[in-house]
């Protein structure tokens, strides 16, 4: 029995496993601690959760250092074997590298973090978690009207970033800017109509465009890019059946639908209240009356 211990103990084997389950235990202890009693105090939670990821990742790279240092000796005969199947494994896992790439692309390039609302390969939500090989988001639209959450949980491949356009509704300009069109009858007052519209414009959204000013103004100073008139704006056009205004404002990019009824509930009030020198246009329909025919039948007794 004496013997078969010190056996086991001097044994090379037992020795190597016995190494790397320490090392194991050793950086994942000191990797758990970190994201515990150091990250955790982060305030930022963007950066927090950067930390987080990257932390795990250098756990997952320093196991890896640990293996091949431990079982170096083993590893000078399959050099060329490696070598030779490098290619292979490099051409069936190019998916796989490229989403690695794109995960560093994401987390350092600045392209999205948690929270933005992105499209990303034809799919439109909020960023819940970007993995290494996969950014998971909770989708919007489809069969639900408006930006609003449709239940379905999507994993991207984050290969996507170098192959797709990535939009980002959200990023350092958290504003969007969108329009309604209110028709109006042939014969209104016009210059109160406008009135009526901003008035309510600057009522539910003036708050914002103050807000999204000096974000703008900020761009500006970082990138290339012209002023942008972010204060409501009414324009006319006259068409065939009536006037249409269009009311053109700046709205926070989850706040499109909300906002959007607002706006309309406060038009429809003041121009319900303008003792009829507004009125609101539809689509009519002029019926043509048939003209008359008149047929004779002559008929041949025989």
């Amino acid at each position: 029995m004496e013997e078969f211990i010190k056996t086991l103990i001097f044994n090379p084997l037992v020795g190597k496993i016995s190494t790397i389950a320490f090392g194991v235990a050793i950086i994942w202890i000191i990797i758990k601690s970190l994201q515990k009693n150091l990250f955790s105090k982060i305030n930022d939670a963007d950066n927090r959760y950067r930390a987080k990821k990257f932390s795990s990742f250098v756990g997952y790279f320093l196991t890896i250092v640990l293996l091949t240092i431990v079982y170096s000796d083993k590893l000078g005969g399959l050099t060329v074997a490696l070598g030779v199947a490098g290619a292979g494994i490099a051409f069936a896992l190019q998916e796989v590298i490229a989403s690695f790439a794109g995960w560093l692309a994401i987390m350092f390039g600045g392209f999205y973090k948690t929270g933005d609302r992105v499209q990303l390969g034809g799919i439109k939500g909020d960023v819940m978690d970007i993995g290494v090989l996969r950014t998971t988001i909770m989708e919007t639209g489809q069969w639900v009207d408006g930006d609003l959450y449709n239940g379905r949980i999507v994993l991207i491949a984050n290969s996507y970033v170098f192959k797709e356009p990535v939009f980002n509704y959200s990023g350092e300009f958290p504003f969007l800017w969108d329009e309604i069109k209110i028709p109006i009858q042939y014969g209104s007052n016009y210059d109160l109509a406008s009135e009526l519209i901003m008035e309510a414009a600057i009522k539910v959204v003036g708050d914002l465009s103050d807000q999204s000013k000096l974000i703008w103004e900020k761009l500006q100073i970082k990138y290339k890019i012209e002023d942008a008139q972010t204060q409501p704006m009414v324009t006319l056009t006259a068409n065939d059946n009536w006037i249409e205004f269009t009311l053109r404002y700046v709205v926070g990019y989850k706040r499109r639908r909300a906002t959007k009824s607002e706006l309309f509930k406060n038009i429809l009030s003041l121009i319900e209240d303008s003792n009829g020198k507004i009125k609101f246009a539809s689509a009519t329909f002029h019926l043509v009356e048939a003209p008359e025919f008149k047929v004779n039948i002559s008929s041949q007794v025989k």
